[in-house]
């Protein structure tokens, strides 16, 4: 589909204003309150997605905006024709505790897939940026996914969902099955940041359950446009809205598969055995 110049145009200067706005409060005595034991939210995250919602209000008043910290529009269950999907900081918890590990995410869904991705890294000054159809891009170069092909030569990233503490056996159990077949495993605390990556051909793949859609909504389009595939961990079509995602090369689609349905057969059997 041919897509309006002005919604990537959008994407892009909400996500560079965005990084502006977290480096003005990075390692400064920042607002932190809890939304959860170990769940984190800052007063930077909130400025952020204010002028999210303010910037989508003036430019496009009929779209829906779904994003992390504040109540949601109607329609932005996937029923709108347009929904602005954004995470104001992916890696909050990073950010929180000075680790320069962070992002901001944005996506653009037109009747229910995803179209228009932008994600960017203030502390590296990389921009993301993804069209269905036109690519991804990192600073204006084109992105593809590496060229690996089995577990024992790649590396993986994942994330840890934030009730670990009342699933580590499951979260720890298959983490540990994948360092046992690939050749390293990395954890970085941003969902969007990790899939970029696998964009990028950084890493190979990436997997993570009870995800939300703002984790992953821009950065699915970039691992698509890069030549990579996204699903769920059970094999199923990705869903933005799904909770589980599994991003790779074509080739390490199958084997981490396998890997994950090895690891939960067991998990079962042990459960009823």
């Amino acid at each position: 589909m041919a897509h309006d110049p002005r919604h990537l145009a959008t994407a892009i200067d909400i996500v560079l204003r965005a990084g502006d706005i977290q480096l003005a409060y990075f390692r400064r005595d920042v607002r932190i309150d809890k939304k959860g034991a170990i769940d984190l939210v800052t007063e930077a995250d909130l400025e952020v997605e204010r002028m999210c919602r303010r910037v989508l209000g003036e430019r496009f008043p009929s779209h829906a905006i779904l994003a992390e910290e504040l109540a949601p529009d109607p329609g932005a269950d996937g029923a709108s024709n347009h929904c602005w999907v954004f995470d104001p900081i992916d890696g909050t918890t990073n950010y929180a505790h000075g680790l320069p590990i962070f992002c901001a995410a944005l996506g653009l869904e037109i009747d229910g897939r995803m179209e228009i991705a932008a994600i960017y890294d203030p502390t590296r000054r990389e921009l993301f940026t993804a069209e269905r159809g036109g690519g991804a891009y990192l600073n204006g170069t084109p992105l593809k996914v590496s060229a690996a092909s089995s577990l024992v030569d790649s590396l993986l990233v994942t994330g840890f969902p934030y009730n670990v503490h009342e699933d580590a056996d499951e979260v720890l159990g298959l983490f540990g099955e994948f360092v046992r077949r690939a050749r390293a495993v990395r954890r970085l605390g941003s969902a969007a940041l990790d899939m970029a990556y696998v964009a990028a051909g950084r890493f190979d793949g990436f997997w993570e359950d009870n995800l939300k859609p703002w984790d992953v909504a821009a950065a699915s389009l970039l691992v698509e446009e890069a030549g990579g595939v996204v699903s769920g961990t059970d094999g199923s079509p990705f869903l933005v809205r799904g909770g589980h995602v599994l991003a790779t090369t074509p080739a390490l689609q199958g084997p981490m598969l396998e890997t994950i349905r090895a690891f939960r057969a067991g998990r079962s059997r042990n459960r009823t055995g």
